[in-house]
């Protein structure tokens, strides 16, 4: 939304004491602007601070969560609830490695699951092989807007990532079938154009 001229005027005009009032009044209303401006003026704690917390979040909910992977739907909705966390913290701090790297390591630690996934019928778990292959895509399209000094560090993630994978015949087929090369798991061999690759691939009906 475009604000006008008289707009930002009006605003202007006001008091110290009444913009007061409007910042609180709308912070009450947006919790996650509140947690940013917190972050951004007064928090002690550094982008990397945070990113270090979420990472031992992740591993210790994955860990928790693993005791229902016989229920897959179960398993994936906690999963979901700890993606929305990592999103809440990408937010709060722009923390653009973060957002690769935790999405990363979230897969990583699904996958220490690979044998009790194996022991599912296949129907049972494809929603959550979809839900891991998208986040890989999506983690190698942002990849590739990254500095070039963070690829390093990804790609441990990726080699880690891709181990796992191969070590899961039903996913690493089902990557196959999505459009997903395993060639591509190392910062310098991802596609240019993998974004567009991977819209194309959702055009045609796959990721989902």
């Amino acid at each position: 939304m475009e604000y006008s001229k008289e707009f930002k005027a009006a605003l202007s005009a006001f008091s110290n004491v009444e913009k007061d009032r409007l910042i609180f009044r709308l912070l009450k209303k947006d919790k996650l602007l509140s947690k940013k401006l917190y972050f951004e003026l007064i928090d002690q704690e550094t982008t990397d601070d945070k990113r270090n917390a979420m990472e031992e979040n992740v591993a210790e909910q994955v860990v928790l969560a693993s005791k229902y992977v016989g229920n897959a739907k179960y398993f994936l909705t906690v999963i979901r609830k700890l993606s929305a966390e990592i999103t809440e913290h990408i937010k709060i701090t722009t923390d653009k490695f973060g957002e690769v790297s935790l999405n990363l390591l979230l897969v990583n630690r699904i996958l220490d699951s690979n044998s009790d996934f194996s022991r599912q019928r296949f129907d049972n778990v494809y929603k959550l092989y979809i839900y891991i292959i998208n986040k890989i895509f999506r983690a190698l399209v942002l990849t590739k807007k990254l500095d070039e000094d963070y690829w390093m560090e990804i790609d441990e993630l990726l080699r880690e990532t891709q181990t796992k994978i191969s070590e899961n015949h039903y996913l690493q087929k089902l990557c196959i079938n999505n459009g997903l090369d395993l060639n591509w798991f190392e910062s310098e061999n991802i596609p240019d154009d993998i974004d567009q690759i991977m819209k194309d691939t959702k055009s045609q009906g796959f990721l989902r």
